[in-house]
């Protein structure tokens, strides 16, 4: 008997192996895995970052999903390299599965017009001019009526631009700690405390995606997602619970100073931006 998946990302999963994108699962070989590191302090900001993406190369298309710095086993690569998009869609590892899933559907879908995304240019310049001007393009796929928004993932740029527009919000973060402008960073989401959500993709790789959905679905209120992890994978899941996307594929923004692109889905039509780092 064929159990129906009740998850977002489980029913995305059971319509990928059907075929309805198109393309086979089995047929799709990973010929390259690669892990990237990265620390940062933007110059005029106190707080320190440390991020790591596993990353998977599926012809033309990298998918990736954010992990825990050094949480990823050494064998990790070695599983993916050679395996087929089915094979590591049943990986044990959550990070393993969304990264494949998220290769297969940029190759499926890749970022364009055609498939529903508006392109805005990221200016080359700092790591936080590109931060602020990503934050801007983001930010605007929040509804302008929005009161508080539950800001999952802390990223202070994002902050910032919600500070600068009036929007009260509620910042929570699994690390914790405190916010550039010292208010407290939550642990834990208060859901009911909140007209909006703004999310991490980073969701999709830990586990806790489906709660932002389920309450979005349950609520009718808006979540935005801002995502390098399943840049391609939450598009897919727009009236699933999910509202509008900002799809940032690798390479990411904070790899270089040159110019770049991400991708909006859904929100307001008129959302804009000129680029964007955390």
């Amino acid at each position: 008997m064929t159990t129906t998946r009740t998850d977002s990302v489980g029913r995305l999963v059971e319509r990928v192996n059907s075929g309805a994108y198109g393309l086979v699962p089995a047929a799709g070989q990973i010929v390259l895995a690669f892990t990237t590191s990265q620390a940062v302090r933007h110059q005029g900001r106190s707080g320190r970052y440390r991020n790591e993406v596993l990353s998977l190369r599926l012809g033309a298309a990298v998918g990736s999903c954010a992990v825990e710095p050094g949480a990823l086993p050494s064998g990790a690569l070695d599983d993916c390299v050679g395996a087929s998009v089915a094979e590591l869609l049943e990986h044990p590892l959550l990070p393993v599965r969304i990264a494949a899933l998220d290769a297969f559907l940029l190759l499926a879908r890749p970022h364009t017009r055609a498939h529903g995304a508006r392109p805005v240019p990221i200016p080359a310049g700092s790591t936080l001019a590109r931060s602020r001007a990503r934050a801007r393009a983001v930010v605007g796929l929040v509804p302008a009526e929005a009161r508080r928004v539950l800001v999952v993932g802390v990223v202070n740029s994002l902050l910032e631009q919600l500070r600068e527009r009036g929007t009260a919000y509620l910042p929570c973060d699994l690390k914790g700690g405190r916010t550039e402008w010292g208010e407290p960073i939550r642990t834990e989401a208060e859901l009911d405390d909140c007209d909006a959500l703004l999310v991490s993709g980073m969701t999709l790789g830990n586990g806790s995606f489906e709660l932002f959905a389920e309450h979005a679905r349950q609520t009718g209120k808006p979540l935005v997602m801002f995502a390098q992890t399943g840049s391609a994978v939450l598009p897919r899941l727009l009236g699933d619970g999910v509202t509008a996307v900002s799809a940032e594929p690798y390479p990411f923004f904070w790899l270089d100073g040159g110019p770049g692109t991400i991708h909006l889905y859904g929100g307001p039509a008129t959302a804009q931006g000129d680029g964007g780092p955390r």
